[in-house]
C-alpha cells in the first residue's frame, strides 16, 4: 500500500503540485513555510520590499533578567552628580565620556578636589586612616629623635662613667 503526501500552502490552503517547503531568512533568522509558486512569489516580493528597511534598522535585543551585581553599589558622591564630575573633569583636561561609566580614578580625583563630595563612610574611613598615619609618624619621629638612656651611657667612655 502506498502513502500519498499532499503538501498544502500554509497561506491559502492550496494543494497543487507546485506547493513545496520554502526556506527564507529575515534579519539573520531562518524560517521555513509550505507555499505554492504564487505565494512564494508574493513572499519574495515582500522580502525584496523589506530589504532596504532591514539594512537601515538597528537590532533591538530583548531585555534580559537583571543580574545582581557583586560590585559595590554604594554611592560614589554626596551632593554632586555625574554631570558635575564630567564638567569638572573636562575643565581639568581629564578625558571622560559624555555617557556611561566614569572611571574610579576620576571619582577619586574629584573627591580630592571636593572633600565634601566623599560619601559618608569613605570620608570617615579616610579621616581615620589619615589620623592613624599621622599618629604613627609622630610616634616614629619621637623614637628616632630620642636617645635611650642606656644607649647614651654605653656610648660614654669608662672614665666619664666613673666621674659621673
Amino acid at each position: 500500500m502506498a502513502t500519498k503526501v499532499v503538501m498544502v500552502d500554509d497561506i491559502d490552503g492550496y494543494d497543487g503540485e507546485d506547493v513545496a517547503k520554502r526556506d527564507f531568512e529575515v534579519a539573520g533568522a531562518k524560517f521555513t513555510i509550505d507555499l505554492g509558486d504564487a505565494n512564494h512569489k508574493r513572499l519574495q516580493e515582500a522580502l525584496d520590499a523589506l530589504t532596504p528597511f532591514l539594512e537601515k534598522a538597528a537590532v533591538v535585543k530583548a531585555a534580559g533578567r537583571s543580574r545582581k551585581s557583586t560590585a559595590d553599589t554604594s554611592p560614589k558622591l554626596r551632593g554632586y552628580t555625574n554631570t558635575d564630575v564630567r564638567e569638572w573633569a573636562k575643565e581639568q583636561g581629564i578625558e571622560v565620556s559624555v555617557r556611561g561609566k566614569i572611571a574610579d580614578e576620576v571619582y577619586e580625583q574629584f573627591i580630592a578636589a571636593h572633600p565634601d563630595a566623599a560619601p559618608d563612610g569613605a570620608a570617615a574611613d579616610e579621616a581615620k586612616a589619615d589620623g592613624a598615619k599621622a599618629e604613627e609618624a609622630a610616634a616614629g619621629e619621637g623614637k628616632a629623635g630620642e636617645a635611650k638612656p642606656e644607649a647614651a651611657e654605653a656610648a660614654q667612655p669608662e672614665e666619664a662613667k666613673a666621674e659621673g
